[in-house]
């Protein structure tokens, strides 16, 4: 039985199994690295971390843990042979010998030493993948968009409450010092009642298409039905295994939840705390606009943007507005808010902060930025809108119910069936 399903964690089993230790055991001579002396983090301390699906953001991300003197990588479970050998390598070169590789992840999560996992996989896996680590005992850090559908967005939420999980969604904006100053000028009613939040999305469309087959690779190599995982089954392309699976339906939500992920999270912050979602949608060319019961507006649009970077958004008040983007720079619409802004020097694309805010997550057992409960609700709203531009018909939508109103073709699309044998 894993100790952290009996409420003990590790480092608390260490401490009492030292302790009890002390008064039986024989005298023994203990390494000052093991103890956390000379400036060395003890073992105790350390958040032992596993990677799952390392690619190029990947690559990133686990590049911002490693920099993290409390992070020790120990495995790497990835479909891919290549990128398996190419993480150990990276990881064996700072910490030496003993970084294990799986092909299938599983085998890896069954492993009681691993105490979170870095998911970095394609959009299909994100949500089944978080919750078998979940369920393992594990905490998570999960590149976005965390879900495929309403449901898995559902089904997240729950599961790491029921767990006791941390959950940190790569939506990483949400450490970043000029949009949390954003939100910050809302949350203090510097911009007066707030009439509109805007977010920066792509076009929604995405292509019901298929690439033509080619030879399947050998298992080691790349684990073509390990790949597809829950997905529909395709014939094996290598275009799909080298990144270029966005934009099918099968295996992404669209360009509302691509970059939605980020910004309709921060406009939902912004503008309700995190407590609400839209009641109506209506679809346009190449977004949608949302209205809230108390007739807040959620503007999704991918034009007209004032060129501050990517992921932008717009924060409107009756006293006022705000404006920002990746580059971290702001526009206000009056110098008396100008007169409150300072220099901010972490961009949008960093996710130094994020990792950071996640790993205290980690330790204290208080939810991160970008928690299961947050992040299911801004992707119910991005999968809300995506499902009314695919209808091109407004939608009437019953936030406690999580459900369309008197619209069973939407409510179908709530969902998308699993392939066996993956279920959530």
């Amino acid at each position: 039985m894993a100790l952290r399903k009996t409420g003990l964690t590790r480092r608390g089993f260490l401490r009492t199994a030292a302790g009890a230790g002390a008064a039986f055991a024989a005298p023994m001579i203990v390494p000052g690295r093991a103890l956390g002396l000379n400036g060395a983090i003890a073992a105790s301390e350390r958040v032992t971390l596993a990677g799952l699906g390392i690619g190029p953001r990947g690559s990133y991300v686990l590049g911002c843990f490693m920099d993290e003197p409390v992070v020790q990588f120990t495995a790497i479970a990835d479909v891919r042979r290549d990128r398996r050998e190419q993480t150990r390598q990276r990881a064996e070169e700072k910490y030496g010998p003993g970084v294990s590789m799986y092909r299938d992840f599983r085998e890896m999560l069954d492993r009681q030493d691993i105490d979170a996992v870095l998911i970095a996989t394609g959009d299909r896996w994100h949500t089944p993948a978080a919750v078998c680590a979940a369920r393992a005992g594990k905490d998570v850090y999960c590149e976005k968009p965390c879900s495929m559908t309403i449901d898995e967005s559902q089904a997240l939420a729950e599961t790491f409450e029921r767990h006791g999980r941390i959950y940190q969604a790569g939506t990483q904006r949400r450490s970043v010092e000029n949009f949390q100053f954003a939100a910050g000028l809302c949350h203090n009613g510097k911009l007066g009642k707030l009439t509109a939040v805007h977010a920066n999305t792509r076009h929604p469309a995405t292509s019901h298409d298929w690439l033509p087959s080619q030879p399947e690779p050998s298992q080691d190599e790349v684990d073509w039905d390990l790949w597809l995982g829950p997905a529909p089954w395709r014939p094996f392309n290598r275009r799909y295994v080298d990144g270029g699976w966005r934009g099918f339906f099968d295996f992404h939500g669209g360009g509302i939840l691509e970059w939605g992920a980020h910004t309709v999270d921060l406009a939902n912050w912004a503008g309700t705390r995190d407590e609400k979602m839209p009641v109506r949608y209506e679809p346009t060319e190449s977004g949608c606009v949302c209205t809230y019961g108390d007739g807040l507006k959620l503007v999704m649009r991918d034009q007209n943007w004032m060129g501050l970077g990517t992921c932008s958004v717009r924060f409107e008040g009756e006293d006022g507005w705000v404006e920002t983007g990746d580059s971290g720079r702001l526009e206000l619409s009056s110098g008396r808010l100008r007169g409150e802004q300072r220099k901010f020097d972490e961009i949008g694309t960093s996710a130094v902060s994020h990792v950071k805010n996640f790993l205290e997550s980690v330790r204290t057992r208080k939810p991160a930025h970008s928690n299961a409960d947050v992040v299911a609700r801004s992707h119910i709203i991005c999968h809300a809108a995506y499902i009314a531009w695919q209808l091109g018909r407004p939608l009437d939508f019953n936030p406690e119910k999580v459900e369309f109103v008197n619209d069973n073709e939407a409510n179908r699309m709530r969902s998308r069936a699993l392939r066996a044998p993956w279920r959530i």
